[in-house]
């Protein structure tokens, strides 16, 4: 089975989807063709053979703040269209059994196309509300055109189900394999290391600024923290008075990930508060990497997530679910006193709900 992997970004980029789609593919590379949309200069090699498509204007760094938006909506709808001829014109031309679209941005509703499809499957990967990364159009079509619908939550399949009317779903996500479950460990009192890795958009900013401050005033009584950022940009404005920031912003393997995530004593997990769109629905990739790992899971988002929910249920992280640094201050110290018991009910759940080697049968119907 051949499957046409279509993503909007490469597999070997930084963020959660790349590595649960990589973690999917893990011992079927040659079966797999990636796809992509790319409005970055840069191009990463890995196993997996991937093709390229350009959607103009490319992203240059001078764009951040300057012409951001005006730029993306260039790229997303002046000249969208060009993008999705190109994109239909290049899977016309590749051979493949199984078209498996991600479904997130504009571009992909045109690949629902019977012509393209002609004894072909189309599974299609939901990971986010349609409000928030496609359109009502595109995945209306996807949601019934579709083979299989593999979802990221429950809670977005029984979305989707209410909205688009009721299709069978399945629930595919990142798992954990046996041999990343890590043995519990004590927190270094010398100096805890604090640890996040992922992509870090603007709305997660007032997070990290109130973590920061919470850390400072923590060094007071006599904590020494070490935070550990890694695959994104640096954040300019924050400026720590008492406490280090190990910026690790290149791109290294799922292999080298875990390392770094074993050696952290605090593993945090931030969710934005502005979208509930985005947090009743997505589930954290970066979360379920956690709970494998060897320290403990600091939460901090809306206490109704999808991801907290499943924390709190599980007893597996301890919850900051405002933006008061005096409610953080007493979170941290809560995580640092906290017994082996919090680490050990994450690797239970990891055990039961995202077991990787049974989502992986799952998703290749072994």
């Amino acid at each position: 089975m051949k499957i046409l992997s279509i993503q909007p970004a490469s597999l070997y980029q930084n963020g959660g989807m790349g590595r649960l789609l990589r973690r999917l593919y893990k011992g079927h590379e040659k079966d797999i063709i990636g796809l992509y949309v790319n409005n970055n200069s840069s191009i990463k090699k890995g196993e997996i053979n991937e093709i390229s498509i350009s959607a103009f204007p490319i992203h240059r760094p001078w764009m951040r703040w300057k012409f951001r938006d005006l730029f993306i909506w260039m790229r997303e709808s002046l000249f969208c269209n060009l993008t999705k001829h190109k994109l239909k014109r290049t899977v016309s031309k590749t051979q493949f059994d199984v078209l498996h679209i991600i479904n997130y941005g504009p571009f992909f509703g045109i690949l629902c196309d019977e012509k393209l499809l002609i004894n072909k499957q189309l599974w299609t990967s939901f990971h986010d509300h349609f409000l928030l990364c496609s359109s009502y159009n595109d995945v209306q079509k996807l949601w019934n055109l579709s083979n299989r619908r593999l979802m990221i939550s429950k809670e977005l399949g029984e979305e989707y189900q209410r909205i688009f009317g009721f299709k069978e779903f399945e629930l595919i996500t990142d798992g954990v394999s046996q041999e990343e479950i890590s043995k519990p460990k004590e927190i270094n009192q010398n100096q805890i290391n604090i640890y996040f890795s992922g992509l870090l958009h603007l709305d997660y900013y007032p997070l990290f600024k109130v973590l920061i401050e919470a850390l400072d005033l923590l060094t007071v009584e006599g904590y020494s923290f070490k935070l550990i950022i890694r695959g994104t940009q640096k954040i300019k404005f924050l400026k720590p008075e008492k406490i280090e920031i190990d910026y690790r912003i290149n791109f290294i393997s799922d292999e080298e990930i875990k390392k770094e995530l074993d050696m952290a004593d605090i593993l945090y997990l931030p969710i934005k508060f502005t979208k509930p769109n985005f947090y009743l629905y997505s589930l954290s990739t970066k979360m379920i990497s956690y709970l494998g790992a060897a320290g403990k899971i600091l939460y901090h988002g809306p206490y109704n997530s999808a991801a907290c929910n499943l924390l709190q249920e599980n007893h597996a992280a301890i919850s900051c679910v405002s933006l008061d640094v005096e409610e953080m201050v007493n979170k941290l110290k809560e995580i640092i006193n906290a017994d082996k018991k919090l680490s050990i009910n994450a690797k239970e759940l990891a055990k039961s709900k995202f077991e990787l080697e049974s989502i992986q049968k799952t998703f290749w119907k072994q």
